[in-house]
């Protein structure tokens, strides 16, 4: 069995959406200050690298991170290269590398960026992809991208979809070292209450074919 980490590491420079707030850590407590423990205070945004979105992100009355459904972030995956930028498209796609799929994971030139860029392009779903999936039985759609919508998007159709067919999502992923196929995923986020999103450790293992 292989497990390949598809986390970004939390850091200072980690970049995060234009005008978010960037991860720190502050020392309250220090060893070398003759303290029993170091002790530290985190600043974060709840969309700080690798992370899942909740539905109270996007709907107002939509379930914050302790309330998303857990079994959708754990299971069977396929992990697929896009070449392109923009809108996916279903007709983007071999009709056999989305038959059956229950989590989707779309690997992109995005995951070859240092942490510290932010991607100027990247490739984000579209509301017909999302029906496709969700008619085949899909519960989870993960990206590499910092959205399933448009940079750009103020009405999110992407995100709102998700949300219409019960699927959940990750972002910003790091899949530069996963050969695209079949994996099991755990990408769990974290139990938080009134948040709009969590980070998540999101790892793939390679199946047992034995």
């Amino acid at each position: 069995m292989v497990i390949y980490d598809i986390t970004r590491t939390v850091r200072p420079q980690l970049a995060v959406w234009p005008g978010d707030n960037s991860y720190s850590a502050s020392r309250v407590l220090r060893i070398e200050d003759g303290a029993s423990v170091n002790l530290t205070t985190l600043t974060l945004s709840a969309h700080t690298g690798s992370h899942a979105d909740a539905y109270f992100h996007y709907e107002a009355d939509g379930a914050h991170p302790a309330g998303m459904p857990l079994e959708a972030y754990v299971g069977r995956a396929r992990v697929v290269s896009v070449a392109k930028d923009g809108a996916l498209l279903p007709s983007d796609f071999a009709p056999a590398i989305l038959q059956g799929v229950e989590r989707l994971l779309i690997k992109s030139h995005v995951s070859t960026l240092p942490d510290d860029v932010f991607p100027p392009a990247f490739p984000y779903l579209s509301v017909e992809l999302i029906d496709l999936l969700a008619e085949q039985g899909a519960r989870l759609i993960g990206l590499d991208s910092p959205s399933v919508d448009a940079f750009d998007s103020k009405t999110l159709p992407c995100h709102h979809a998700l949300h219409r067919h019960g699927l959940v999502n990750l972002e910003c992923l790091l899949l530069r070292d996963v050969p695209d196929g079949e994996y099991e995923l755990i990408a769990l986020p974290l139990k938080l209450d009134l948040a709009c999103g969590s980070p998540v450790r999101a790892v793939l293992r390679t199946l047992d074919t034995n």
